[in-house]
């Protein structure tokens, strides 16, 4: 069973276009000690596909992506991505 790290730190992402989110992701990972999990919270679908290939570039790890729908104002998904902080990026 795996354990579920609360994040040290969310990030309200929603309703900012590409590539704003992984801009704003990046400079808030400077934000937090190695070993933090920061959660950013986005509406952009790109997010998807956008945030794994940002970690996979800088090192970081996304420990999970979970994708709800939202009915109202919101447009598209809303994701849910933690990431912890890896390899000394704070």
């Amino acid at each position: 069973m795996a354990v579920e790290q609360k994040a040290d730190k969310v990030i309200d992402l929603k309703g900012m276009p590409c590539p704003m989110p992984v801009v704003r992701i990046s400079q808030e990972i400077m934000t937090v000690n190695v070993g933090q999990v920061v959660e950013a919270i986005t509406t952009d679908p790109g997010s998807l596909a956008d945030f794994p290939a940002w970690a996979v570039s800088t090192g970081q790890e996304i420990l999970r992506t979970d994708q709800f729908t939202v009915m109202g104002k919101e447009a598209g998904p809303l994701l849910a991505n933690p990431v912890r902080v890896d390899f000394g990026m704070a």
